[in-house]
């Protein structure tokens, strides 16, 4: 059950390009962008934001990028997004699920490349609180990736933190199509919707 009244769609006619956009993306307008249609500016800026750090393809791959948001968002306890981010890496990105259940295990997996591996540890650093990152991450993601594609990826952990903090304060409940993917996929390494189940 959500702490704040979301405010309803048909109830907010000039957000419609924003929820429009998330629509042809994702396939459903997250619930989240609902209680944050209460400060109008604040969600256009946010879908911007969205849009620019993991939306539109830039220097970094985006099947990457969303397997970061799903670590950084699980190394925050963020089950909400940890739903979102690991459904869109496969639905939206392509990313093989069984990279997905695979994915706490990328040290060692054959399924997971050097840079991946890389990329994954500063993103589960990141995540986590205070923050982990040491300059030998940072070494090591230097080895596969220019300076451009780690601004690139450290600002997904970032746009994530941000998320992380907001659907867990705001216990935002989780759409059916991230909840089934979780039920599958995730809940074997322990992921639960848990306040983010709806009412």
């Amino acid at each position: 059950m959500p702490r704040i009244t979301p405010r309803e769609r048909e109830d907010a006619p000039e957000l419609e390009d924003v929820f429009d956009r998330a629509e042809r993306a994702l396939g459903f307008v997250p619930n989240s962008f609902f209680v944050m249609a209460r400060s109008p500016g604040m969600l256009r800026a946010f879908s911007r934001l969205s849009r620019e750090v993991i939306g539109v393809p830039g220097k970094a791959p985006l099947g990457l990028k969303r397997m970061l948001a799903y670590m950084a968002s699980r190394s925050a306890g963020c089950q909400y997004c940890s739903a979102h981010t690991a459904s869109a890496a496969v639905d939206v990105d392509g990313v093989p699920a069984e990279k997905i259940e695979a994915i706490f295990e990328y040290e060692t997996s054959p399924l997971f490349s050097e840079a991946e591996r890389a990329a994954l540890r500063m993103a589960q650093c990141a995540g986590a609180v205070p923050n982990a990152v040491t300059d030998d991450d940072m070494d090591a993601l230097k080895r596969h990736f220019d300076e451009d594609q780690i601004v690139e990826l450290v600002g997904v952990v970032c746009l994530f933190g941000w998320l992380n903090r907001w659907n867990d304060t705001m216990a935002t409940p989780l759409e059916e199509r991230p909840t089934a993917f979780g039920e599958r996929h995730l809940a074997q390494s322990g992921w639960d919707p848990a306040k983010h189940v709806s009412a």
